[in-house]
């Protein structure tokens, strides 16, 4: 079947739409698929820019005559649904007319010398996709997800991470000991001691160690930075969102590395 003579799907109790409507709303449901499942053509397009080529090119009827013009062999197969019923599939208040599903590969080995972000167990999806985001824009190319990190394949992780994922190598469920091999220095930030983020001299690479929102990092592994830093704060709060620490503290780096 060429890409020009899509498969139609017009029954709701069709297998691939009972595994979209799984895909869609289990947070964990990728990792027993071994597909993910991206809704939209912005992630889409993220996708194919970078390579990555979709298993299954999913259009709603409506949308697939104009469509047809600009993703045609995007990838190895693709499917055309009646309106409604991939609408019932989105986990979205305005469902989109396309997505696709990707095939993951296994997770990779961590490399040694990555500028590299470890996360330690966030639970808010959106914390962890605005990371990624920060991640890729600011050249850190790794990003190890330890275990009890929200799921860096997630649907909301996803829309978060806005196409982030595909220049990335991503790392997760991994153990505190995996960290060992990492080559680079790791970095922690602090609310109340370290050395002030604008006056440090940061390495690079290194790691940033960015810890659960409530909790902070674990001591074990606040144990093995070899640097610890603090975000000067004139206006007083307490403390900062994650996500937003770790965009100040990424940037840093990549202005140091810069300079």
């Amino acid at each position: 079947m060429t890409a020009a003579e899509p498969s139609h799907i017009s029954s709701r109790d069709n297998p691939l739409l009972k595994e979209l409507r799984k895909l869609a709303h289990d947070p964990g449901a990728y990792r027993r698929a071994g597909r993910v499942w991206l809704e939209g053509d912005h992630l889409c397009r993220a996708a194919r820019e970078r390579g990555v080529r979709a298993a299954i090119a999913v259009f709603s009827e409506s949308a697939w005559p104009t469509a047809r013009h600009e993703w045609a062999g995007a990838a190895d197969k693709t499917v055309v649904v009646d309106d409604a019923l991939l609408a019932g599939v989105s986990g979205l208040e305005s469902p989109p007319a396309m997505g696709f599903v990707l095939d993951l590969s296994a997770p990779p080995p961590i490399a040694a010398d990555a500028a590299t972000v470890v996360l330690d167990r966030l639970q808010d999806a959106g914390n962890v996709g605005s990371i990624l985001r920060s991640a890729a824009a600011f050249g850190f190319a790794q990003v190890i997800a330890l275990k009890g990190t929200a799921a860096l394949w997630s649907p909301k992780v996803l829309r978060a991470g806005m196409g982030a994922h595909f220049g990335l190598r991503l790392v997760e469920g991994a153990e505190p000991e995996a960290l060992e091999a990492l080559a680079v220095p790791c970095i922690a930030t602090s609310s109340h001691h370290g050395e002030w983020l604008h006056r440090a001299r940061l390495p690079h690479p290194c790691a940033w160690l960015m810890g659960h929102e409530g909790q902070g990092l674990s001591a074990a592994l606040g144990a093995r930075a070899s640097l610890q830093v603090r975000i000067a704060q004139p206006g007083g709060e307490e403390s900062l969102n994650v996500a937003a620490a770790a965009a100040i503290c990424l940037h840093a780096s990549a202005a140091a590395a810069e300079g």
